[in-house]
């Protein structure tokens, strides 16, 4: 973990902001807990990358979430698709658009937290050798059979890895 200190000076007051590098593995994790973890980290004003996105499971029946999943991406412009709204199809992309809706983002506080997130397919280099953690209320209970991964969520609707 990296730990950096800055102070802010601003009319008079002091402001101690402390961001440090957490390193969060997504295996066997639920999706919808982990992001409330990550979202709380955050906004507290830790940086947070999220590694092993592909494997970050979603509890629920398989054909009803990729059934609910299609049904999303057909929400698009009346005039033009290039006006958006725009579809996330790639596992990282999905997390990271999850943890958006968990944060403020029309506020400053919560444009600036979001842009502390990082998201990867796997674990890149440079973060192999470094500590990872994992919520253990966010681990899944039951076996595997039951959740269905981002990555196969994303191959069923378009992702092409």
């Amino acid at each position: 973990m990296v730990k950096q200190v800055t102070e802010v000076k601003s009319a008079e007051k002091k402001v101690v902001v402390s961001s440090q590098t957490i390193i969060v593995d997504g295996t066997n994790m639920i999706a919808g807990r982990l992001c409330s973890h990550v979202a709380k980290l955050l906004i507290k004003g830790n940086r947070v990358s999220i590694v092993n996105a592909e494997n970050i499971m979603i509890s629920g029946d398989r054909k009803m979430i990729i059934e609910q999943y299609r049904k999303f991406l057909e929400i698009g412009s009346i005039n033009n698709p290039k006006f958006g709204p725009f579809h996330p199809r790639r596992p990282d992309t999905i997390i990271s658009r999850m943890v958006r809706g968990m944060l403020p983002k029309n506020k400053p506080s919560g444009q600036t937290a979001l842009k502390r997130l990082r998201a990867y397919l796997g674990v890149p280099n440079e973060l192999r050798s470094k500590k990872t953690t994992q919520f253990d209320d966010a681990k899944i209970k039951r076996p595997s059979p039951y959740y269905t991964t981002l990555g196969e969520l994303g191959k069923m609707v378009g992702w092409h890895e």
